[in-house]
């Protein structure tokens, strides 16, 4: 069986001495004598002793642990991004405590006001899809408690922000499609209420005017997933106007248009042309390798962590920052 934890309280019955002479003998206070610190020590090292650090942190109304709120671990550009926060995070002294929304709001709200109860030190959050009320995290600045959304960010509450360029991003794939052939681009989107999403569509609308292409609103679909893209595209496909290049919100969705394509006997890239979005693993375990946006997701993470620390340690009291993280095109087998 399992030993329980020990305490000072223990350590003091133990010892036969009061909790706040360990206490002090565990902190090297100057007014404990040498052989008191040393029979302490060795009786909490003996029991493997560990100090309780959320009580502390409760006493003081200050941890030194960030928390984040992330939409889905299991996608590649959220967990790079999480590798980079850890990074800083763990640099400059803290720990860092991951939630997942599972692009759920109700369970995004409960992350929240978890992570208030806990007294992080501050937040760094990604919004979930289907989020549309922002009262909870509004709640979290109201807490005193500083946030910085990265990627899916919320407009209306003033905090530092961290995002790709989206629509720049957007732009330069779309417009690489037109350059290489392409006549008629179908573009699946997250839904639009989403900045990202808002902004990879403008870049996607401007590449078209740009070369002169008309917008057919009938090829813009609301559609981020794998399993939702292989089930929309081939009735797509099956069109006598079917379109000759898809681009897609991210690297999942248009895994999904290549396996439809190919259920159809269509050649790719020769005769529909797929970019993603987001150069995760995925893209490169394609066959063929997917061509795709680089978000540069580690980037991001340290970034956020950055901003945040800075604002945690006062460093930009009333400062508000909109890093924009630049993003490349990665050219592999699903275009010409």
């Amino acid at each position: 069986m399992k030993k329980p934890q020990i305490t000072i309280k223990d350590i003091a019955r133990a010892l036969n001495i009061s909790p706040s002479t360990v206490s002090r003998a565990l902190k090297n206070h100057p007014d404990i004598s040498q052989e008191t610190k040393d029979t302490v020590n060795k009786y909490a090292k003996d029991f493997n002793y560990k100090p309780n650090t959320l009580a502390l942190s409760l006493r003081m109304s200050k941890n030194n642990t960030i928390g984040v709120i992330v939409p889905e671990i299991i996608h590649y550009f959220f967990s790079s991004i999480l590798s980079g926060i850890e990074q800083i995070a763990n640099a400059e002294g803290y720990n860092v405590i991951i939630c997942q929304s599972d692009e759920n709001y109700e369970k995004e709200v409960r992350n929240t006001q978890a992570l208030i109860a806990t007294r992080v030190s501050g937040v760094l959050a990604s919004l979930a899809k289907r989020t549309t009320n922002y009262d909870h995290f509004q709640e979290i600045i109201n807490s005193d408690i500083p946030l910085v959304f990265f990627d899916r960010i919320c407009i209306g509450i003033n905090t530092d922000r961290v995002v790709v360029d989206d629509y720049a991003g957007a732009f330069a794939a779309v417009e690489y499609l037109i350059q290489t052939g392409c006549k008629r681009i179908a573009f699946y989107s997250s839904p639009f209420h989403l900045e990202i999403s808002k902004n990879r569509k403008n870049g996607y609308l401007d590449a078209l005017r740009k070369y002169g292409l008309p917008v057919d609103d009938s090829l813009i679909r609301v559609c981020d997933t794998r399993e939702e893209s292989i089930i929309i595209t081939p009735e797509i496909l099956d069109r006598p106007d079917r379109p000759d290049g898809f681009f897609a919100i991210n690297d999942h969705c248009a895994a999904g248009i290549l396996y439809a394509a190919k259920l159809a006997k269509l050649r790719v890239p020769q005769d529909v042309a797929i970019m993603g979005f987001s150069d995760g693993e995925l893209a490169k375990a394609c066959d063929p390798m997917l061509s795709t946006v680089e978000q540069h997701g580690y980037e991001m993470g340290k970034h956020a962590a950055k901003l945040l620390i800075d604002k945690i340690n006062g460093e930009t009291q009333g400062q508000y920052t909109n890093k924009i993280v630049k993003t490349n095109l990665i050219i592999r087998g699903t275009t010409k």
